[in-house]
């Protein structure tokens, strides 16, 4: 089959390249997904899991990408609750190869089914970005209706999911970004925007809840912004610094199926709209990059691949998101 495979981890993307690799044989309790479209977050380039398994080794040539949307080819041995022929999406394991590629082999507690009027390129759009600002929010975040949130790099990929379902249970959402962020980040549902670049972040005043996509400074300042009894909530890494009388979480999204399903029933009903940018071919390898979103100007992706009807080419679609793996 083909895929996109990394040898070497200092190369960075420039060492992605297009190549022939067997099609993988699913284990027990996994399905083989045929993939139709995929995602790719650059910053895997930087995860331990990428260049080496759970014990230690190295697993170069590794295929990057985890999120998948696709068809199921195949079972493996005992896996229930999935058929040949499913139309599924969700996040594949950190330590496994991943979705770059035409199959790949799955644990199917992992996948959700994807109803058929959404878009491969949709579905694979969803899995990390949706769940990640989903489980930021009301797993760790705790939000309630009528409470206020601080969600920077809001026109990114998590951020712009975040704002969305924030909005949509009643809190008050504020976003930040660039300059050029600003329409974007209202037109997601935020009440209010801040330029990093030129606002003074400490005028916001005191918020129930900061989701942290930037890390560094930002993430120092945005503590301070905490109510006492509020969250700090990181996906860049363990907080330097805990907002006084609050809590600071740092967490590394997990697959919950039943949960996407609710995230696609939202982009079904319209009240939850994906970012998708940039569209390539599965041949072009590396794939694209994206602007930087507004999460402190560090670009960061995550690409779906479309798998071609015959006789046409695959395309990619990007959209911003960030992600930090299990070390």
């Amino acid at each position: 089959m083909k895929a996109i495979v990394v040898t070497d981890e200092a190369a960075g993307r420039a060492g992605m390249t297009l190549a022939e690799r067997p099609r993988p044989e699913p284990a027990i309790g996994d399905v083989l997904v045929e993939v139709h479209a995929s995602g790719f977050t650059p910053t895997e380039l930087e995860w331990p899991s990428t260049w080496a398994d759970r014990l230690g080794r190295d697993r170069t040539p590794a295929i990057p990408g985890h999120e998948v949307a696709g068809v199921i080819g195949a079972l493996g041995y005992g896996t229930t609750g999935l058929s040949v022929g499913q139309r599924v999406f969700g996040i594949t394991d950190w330590y496994r190869d991943g979705t770059l590629a035409e199959y790949v082999a799955v644990e199917a507690r992992d996948l959700a089914p994807l109803p058929g009027d959404i878009d491969f390129t949709v579905g694979a759009s969803l899995p990390v970005s949706g769940l990640t600002a989903w489980q930021a929010l009301f797993d760790h975040g705790r939000l309630q209706a009528g409470q206020s949130v601080l969600v920077h790099g809001a026109a990114g990929g998590v951020g712009s999911m975040a704002a969305q379902l924030a909005g949509e249970a009643g809190a008050y959402v504020i976003g930040t970004g660039r300059a050029a962020d600003r329409q974007a980040v209202l037109g997601f549902g935020a009440r209010e925007f801040v330029d990093l670049g030129n606002d003074a972040l400490e005028d916001v005043g005191q918020v129930d809840l900061v989701l942290d996509v930037i890390g560094r400074e930002i993430q120092r300042r945005s503590a301070a912004l905490v109510r006492p009894g509020g969250t700090l909530v990181s996906v860049t890494g363990p907080p330097e610094v805990r907002p006084s009388g609050g809590l600071a979480i740092d967490f590394v999204v997990v697959p919950d199926p039943v949960r996407l399903g609710g995230i696609a029933q939202r982009v079904r009903d319209g009240r939850l709209r994906p970012l998708i940018g940039t569209v390539a071919t599965l041949d072009d390898a590396p794939p694209p990059s994206t602007r930087p979103s507004g999460s402190g100007g560090r670009p960061s992706s995550a690409c779906a691949r479309e798998r071609p009807r015959p006789g046409q080419l695959a395309t990619t679609a990007v959209s911003s998101s960030r992600i930090r793996v299990p070390v």
